[in-house]
């Protein structure tokens, strides 16, 4: 069975294809902003001539959030099949949003130097598996109430957790990661109060993730 390939659509076509010549390929799936619409539409009739299915789907808004939607997205409806993500072919934003996309689900990635494919070090396991039903709902506070959160208690109150089930999640153990170790929050004193917010990776994961449910 081949690869169902991830690729963002820009005025460099080339990845795309060397992508393909190294990969077996069973379908991909090309992301394109609106003034590369037709850019996409030529390479989706062009494998046409290889027999290779290709579905386009638009970037819509914020480009960050939007590639983190989509991939998360196409990795819940591809479960199951082998998926990879091809991020030569896009522009400098989309590269590395594409290669931060594919990290916290857990997806092969490659990039193109050179015109030689090269294979991204990616976690073997889905970021998302490292967040429990507690912990998400505390993401998702944090995200949708955005006067939130001035004090342990204060979140406590939201979340409906105890004042140390809430420290557990939010510091950790020796032997379980907190949304801190994890990367997905800052924790910091202003003014003497004490200030937990959601930082850039913390948004995009729980935005991609609430939108696969």
């Amino acid at each position: 069975m081949g690869y169902i390939v991830i690729a963002s659509v820009s005025t460099n076509v080339e990845p795309i294809y060397i992508g393909i010549k190294e990969f077996p390929t069973e379908k991909i799936i090309l992301l394109y902003s609106d003034d590369l619409y037709n850019e996409a539409e030529k390479i989706r009739k062009d494998l046409i001539k290889f027999k290779i299915p290709v579905i386009i789907k638009p970037i819509k808004g914020q480009v960050w959030e939007e590639l983190f939607r989509l991939v998360s997205e196409i990795a819940s409806y591809e479960k199951g099949n082998k998926i990879i993500v091809n991020v030569g072919s896009g522009d400098s934003t989309a590269k590395c949003a594409l290669l931060s996309a594919a990290f916290v689900n857990g997806l092969k990635a490659f990039d193109v130097v050179d015109d030689t494919p090269m294979l991204l070090p990616v976690l073997k396991f889905s970021y998302y598996k490292l967040l429990t039903d507690k912990k998400l709902s505390i993401l998702k506070i944090l995200e949708e109430q955005k006067d939130c959160c001035s004090s342990l208690a204060d979140l406590s109150e939201k979340t409906k957790m105890s004042l140390p089930l809430l420290s557990y999640h939010i510091n950790g153990t020796l032997k379980t990661d907190g949304l801190k170790q994890l990367g997905l929050i800052e924790v910091k004193e202003e003014n003497g109060k004490l200030l937990i917010m959601l930082n850039m990776l913390g948004k995009l994961l729980v935005k991609g993730y609430v939108n696969t449910k």
